[in-house]
């Protein structure tokens, strides 16, 4: 297992640093605090960025050429994730349908799918939403009860999806719908839908950190052509579980050089507000080597990749560690920065750095979405640690 990047790596981080440096005009986080800001505007600035990202070729680095990408490694994906990250740049707007659903087209669609979805997709000329997450099924997803019934040539879709990130923005959902109620995992069905379909209602979900980027979606009679179903029918969850356990593997440096940047502010922060004591630097330290821990594990799950291994627990394990983490790290930054640390960016007088309080309120979030970190648990104790199970 070789944990360094090789010289081809190298070149292609140092090519990419230096195409950000040229194209990021702006600091995100700056974006963030300008006042004349608005959400609306915010997610256009991401669309126009994506925009520019696609014309340079740095969309879809490893799906094939034919559809766009580039051919590269898992290795690549996760360095391009990380330099974004370390520059600072806008995030990408259509996040969803590149790390998800292209995926599953490029590997489980069909030709003419692929034709149709995936230009506007890499263009941000259609913007693309996840209809997982139910009111009655989200950590337990394989409870969900939208139900798609097959009518002809179209299934007619009824049920609320929740949750949605950038419903309110969207123009498709890829949605997974039970075909079968007899069937736990194999009733599951992977359909897209259009967002301007009858029957389809879109409302905004106003968050604690006062935006809007959820959406709840309603189903009512919604007809949706037949030929809209990802694979075959009752493929949805095979399908969103292959998808979800490679896609892990791109975060694997993104996540810890954010962390490392966050730990520098903070260091900063703490020493203008005079808190330099043992006790403050032992805080700093045990968070330093933590993140060292992360990633040293996103490393070893890169190394897995490059030698064609298939991702198992240690995506799960990625993701529990990381956003464990990332609420002590939030906790402990608020701890430190005291109720300047808590002021939102909206504020004249929140420190500029980080935007503090929104990061404390979002890690709550962090460890429930993309399967909670009781569920990574229990994946963990049954495919990585065999423990028997109760009953």
């Amino acid at each position: 297992m070789d944990l360094h990047l090789s010289e081809r790596h190298l070149r292609f981080r140092d090519e990419l640093r230096a195409w950000l440096e040229k194209n990021v005009v702006r600091p995100w986080r700056e974006e963030l605090r300008d006042p004349t800001a608005s959400e609306d505007s915010l997610i256009e600035l991401r669309r126009a960025w994506q925009k520019k990202l696609h014309a340079g070729g740095y969309l879809g680095l490893d799906w094939p050429k034919e559809w766009g990408g580039r051919g590269a490694t898992a290795v690549e994906k996760s360095i391009f994730e990380a330099e974004l990250v370390r520059a600072d740049a806008p995030p990408i707007l259509n996040f969803l349908g590149l790390s998800l659903l292209g995926p599953a087209l490029i590997h489980h669609g069909s030709e003419e799918q692929r034709r149709r979805f995936i230009p506007p997709m890499l263009s941000a000329d259609e913007i693309w939403c996840q209809g997982f997450s139910e009111p009655g099924a989200g950590s337990d997803l394989a409870s969900l009860k939208t139900a798609a019934r097959l009518e002809g040539d179209e299934f007619v879709v009824n049920g609320q999806k929740v949750w949605t990130t950038y419903g309110p923005w969207a123009d498709w959902i890829f949605v997974l719908a039970r075909t079968d109620a007899k069937n736990r995992y194999g009733g599951i069905s992977f359909i897209l839908v259009e967002l301007r379909t009858p029957g389809v209602t879109v409302r905004p979900l106003r968050q604690i950190t006062g935006e809007s980027e959820f959406g709840e979606v309603f189903f009512e009679d919604a007809r949706v052509p037949r030929a809209n179903l990802v694979g075959q029918i009752g493929e949805g969850w095979k399908i969103a579980m292959t998808v979800l356990a490679y896609e892990r593997g791109a975060t694997a440096l993104a996540y810890s050089t954010r962390y490392s940047r966050d730990l520098a502010a903070l260091a900063h922060a703490c020493r203008e507000v005079g808190r330099t004591g043992p006790a403050v630097r032992e805080k700093l330290a045990r968070l330093v080597v933590e993140n060292e821990v992360m990633r040293a594990n996103g490393v070893r799950m890169l190394a897995n990749l490059a030698d064609g291994k298939i991702p198992g627990p240690e995506a799960s394990m990625e993701k529990l560690f990381w956003s464990e983490f990332d609420k002590r790290f939030r906790d402990t930054a608020i701890d430190l920065l005291g109720p300047g640390g808590l002021l939102l960016r909206s504020c004249s007088e929140a420190r500029p750095e980080v935007d503090w309080a929104r990061e404390f309120l979002w890690s709550r979030a962090e460890t429930i979405f993309s399967g909670s970190s009781e569920v990574q648990r229990n994946i963990l104790a049954k495919r990585a640690l065999s423990l028997p199970q109760e009953g």
